[in-house]
């Protein structure tokens, strides 16, 4: 069995959505002056390696809380878009992985975006669903989406269409994934699973993918 982290360190200088603010860690406690250490974290419920819950778009939407804990853990397979020199995916990009997406619970897709991480072009241009290929995927039976990227919609959407399709159809959002060029195996299980906070519209995450020999 191999398990590989899909998370970015969360720390005071990392990339965050434009208009909300970095998280701080602040070092209250120390073995020094205390005898134990302990840290106050201040930081929004989608900062880092995140989920998005129906609840984050959807005025009646699953908050996270509210979903079985299975929604966070499931059969994946990651389809390879290193290569696309459009900042668009299009439905014609993924249609040919039809019969094996019918055969999963995730849906991960690799754009190697995550290379950017810590600079100003992660915010730039980054490859996002079209609205045709999010209602496509949606027809399908799957817990959840997930990319390496810091949102599936484009930076300059007004309407985050792509979000609202996938999360109408009850299906959780993973965002600003990494790593995923170190999965080998077609198939894994993705574990993706968020803190238990009351009524949450997201949550950071700490992403594994586990390959075994079944897959």
């Amino acid at each position: 069995m191999k398990i590989i982290d899909l998370t970015h360190i969360i720390d005071e200088s990392m990339p965050v959505f434009p208009g909300t603010e970095p998280p701080v860690l602040n070092r209250k406690y120390t073995i020094e002056e205390h005898g134990f250490r302990e840290a106050e974290i201040t930081m929004f419920s989608h900062t880092g390696t995140h989920i998005d819950a129906p609840a984050h778009m959807l005025i009646n939407g699953a908050a996270l809380d509210e979903l079985p804990v299975e929604k966070f853990i499931g059969k994946a397979m990651v389809i390879n878009l290193g290569s696309l020199s459009n900042k668009t995916i299009e439905l014609k990009d993924i249609v040919s992985y039809k019969e094996k997406i019918k055969d999963v619970d995730f849906v991960i897709i690799r754009s190697d975006w995550d290379k950017y991480w810590g600079s100003e072009d992660y915010y730039k241009d980054f490859p996002a669903l079209s609205d045709d290929a999010a209602k496509w995927i949606s027809e399908f039976n799957l817990k959840g989406i997930g990319i390496d990227v810091i949102s599936i919609d484009s930076m300059d959407s007004k309407n985050f269409n792509v979000h609202n399709i996938l999360l109408n159809r009850g299906m959780i959002i993973i965002e600003n994934l990494t790593n995923l060029s170190a999965i080998e195996k077609e198939f894994f299980i993705l574990s993706v699973l968020p803190l238990k906070s009351k009524l949450a519209d997201g949550s950071p995450v700490r992403a594994i993918a586990i390959e075994s020999m079944e897959y």
